[in-house]
């Protein structure tokens, strides 16, 4: 099974993947950086499209 995962020290906080993916994705604007809400079972075309618009590639698939 993978789960999306994201590299927080790589995040700058441009919230593309919430705009793109808001059931996987959420803001932490304390932090200012994204994280992930849903690791499993979220739309994989959504999660594809978030990992392909993230524009320091933080984002990816892991193996859980």
């Amino acid at each position: 099974m993978q789960e999306v995962y994201i590299e927080q020290e790589e995040c700058i906080g441009c919230e593309t993947c919430v705009e793109l993916c808001p059931d996987v994705f959420a803001f932490d604007s304390d932090l200012n950086k994204a994280f992930v809400i849903m690791p499993t079972g979220g739309d994989q075309k959504c999660i594809d499209e978030a990992i392909a618009a993230c524009p320091v590639s933080c984002i990816s698939m892991v193996d859980a």
